[in-house]
């Protein structure tokens, strides 16, 4: 990625946990857990912020916890389209990046040049409709239309960036997958499925112990770069 600022991915991962013996970590009625929120920095490879909750709490409640950097972009799946909160990264003079759900309005005011052999289909400015959704936010917004011919779908993005080309717009959410890998490593190779402990402080511990451990390898990974 080309470009100066920062670029965090933002998502979560549920940790299965026995209902029976983790009693606190009820999620649904068979089934226990802990999500583990990360804030993950694209270009470092660290995340830069973690929270852990029950399994039970809605992703996008984390997004009041984070502290926007002026510049920098977020980019989030759209599980974590909450107008409200969008337009609070907005109005901290960051950006953002995520998909647009199917039930979305919006309003095209006009539509910029493109080449279709890049694979963007469609760049347009506009509005948002709807009382509720206009209302939390309020300001112009970009939707992107994209064909990637690696996985032979098409996206539609929502971004409040007006700088970027649209295939710059269209790799920053290909980055997104960067936390995806983060999660996996974590499960893979530190095994923290099994925990030492039943309360949840000891889940914690053992959680952030394996971050630590990521890290560790991550900080020497980017030396020896």
């Amino acid at each position: 990625l080309d470009i100066k600022s920062n670029v965090y991915a933002f998502d979560s991962s549920t940790i299965d946990l026995c209902l029976s013996v983790f009693w606190w970590a009820e999620f649904r009625k068979t089934k226990g857990g802990v999500k583990l929120h990360t804030l993950f920095d694209v270009k470092t490879s660290i995340p830069t912020c973690i929270h852990i909750t029950k399994a039970s709490v809605h992703d996008v409640n984390v997004l009041d916890l984070l502290k926007y950097e002026s510049g920098g972009y977020y980019i989030l799946d759209r599980g974590y389209t909450d107008f409200g909160r969008l337009y609070k990264i907005h109005m901290h003079s960051a950006y953002f990046v995520t998909r647009t759900k199917t039930n979305l309005r919006f309003k095209r005011m006009y539509s910029g040049k493109v080449e279709k052999k890049s694979g963007v289909l469609s760049d347009q400015i506009g509005i948002l409709e709807g009382f509720y959704a206009s209302k939390n936010y309020p300001e112009k917004l970009r939707r992107i239309k994209y064909y990637d011919e690696e996985t032979n779908k098409t996206f539609v993005f929502l971004t409040n960036n007006t700088g970027l080309k649209a295939t710059e717009i269209a790799q920053l959410y290909k980055k997104r997958w960067e936390v995806e890998l983060f999660f996996k490593w974590m499960k893979q190779h530190l095994k923290i499925k099994s925990f030492w402990g039943i309360s949840l402080n000891a889940v914690k511990i053992q959680i952030y112990c394996a971050i630590i451990a990521y890290c560790l390898v991550a900080i020497i990974g980017n030396k020896l770069k």
